[in-house]
């Protein structure tokens, strides 16, 4: 797919996906969304991409929403349609293997909140704004914000901020667990490839499985989740990297993984 709404790069093992609609405050309408999703479907299956940053274009936006003019149209057969594709596209990103890192660097509202809930790490620039206004639009966030804004920081807080479609700036993200750390923006997008930088330095085997064992708690019991890590962790020991790993640690020097 050539790619209207998104500028897509990898480098050295990083890729760098950008929501590329600055007039529009990088807004989330079908094309977008169906570039999204061709978009991370191409990173799950290339085995030289290791971790993804995830931003929006310009400076005032993530993305500040979903299109309205989109919406306005629709019916309530469309609407239903319209949720579960978006939901089927975020879920994608949440349960990719490889970390997905949000670098929030403006308006993160409606979608662009989704957006940033299914990444696995947010940063944010000091300027953020978050929430889920869409009950000023007569309607619910339907692209998972529901769900996802409750299990991170409890569903009272979660209702509230719903139900008011009151702002989240920066800090009370911060402070609330929404975000996992706020930078001045010019420092933003260094310190999100620093993290990725680290990510990518790592056994690569214990990062994708230590991601799935992470997401997967929010579908499973807490047995299951504990079989699941067991046998995720039987993986691991089976690796080349397991024993390198280890070898270095008794050898008091830097490993040398081989992703294998």
């Amino acid at each position: 797919m050539d790619y209207e709404n998104i500028i897509f790069e990898v480098k050295d093992s990083i890729a760098f996906v950008t929501i590329n609609r600055p007039e529009k405050l990088n807004a989330l309408n079908e094309r977008t969304v169906n570039e999204l999703d061709d978009v991370f479907v191409n990173i799950s299956r290339d085995d030289e991409i290791n971790v993804v940053i995830l931003t929006g274009s310009g400076e005032k936006a993530f993305v500040a929403g979903a299109d309205i003019a989109e919406l306005n149209k629709l019916t309530l057969l469309q609407g239903r349609e319209f949720a579960e594709k978006g939901q089927a596209v975020f879920s994608k990103i949440e349960k990719l293997n490889k970390p997905v890192i949000a670098a929030v660097n403006g308006y993160a509202l409606g979608g662009g909140c989704e957006l940033a809930l299914a990444c696995h790490i947010r940063l944010a620039s000091e300027h953020a704004v978050f929430g889920q206004p869409e009950v000023n639009l007569g309607i619910i966030p339907g692209y998972g914000g529901t769900q996802r804004l409750a299990r991170l920081i409890n569903s009272g807080r979660a209702l509230e901020y719903i139900l008011t479609g009151d702002y989240i700036k920066a800090a009370e993200a911060e402070k609330i667990g929404l975000v996992n750390h706020v930078y001045p923006a010019e420092e933003l997008m260094t310190k999100a490839i620093e993290m990725a930088k680290k990510i990518n330095s790592k056994a690569q085997i214990a990062v994708r499985m230590a991601t799935k064992a992470v997401v997967s708690c929010n579908e499973l019991s807490e047995s299951e989740g504990l079989h699941l890590e067991a046998s995720l962790f039987a993986i691991c020991c089976g690796s080349e990297d397991f024993k390198e790993g280890t070898q270095a640690f008794l050898e008091k020097r830097k490993p040398n993984f081989k992703n294998r």
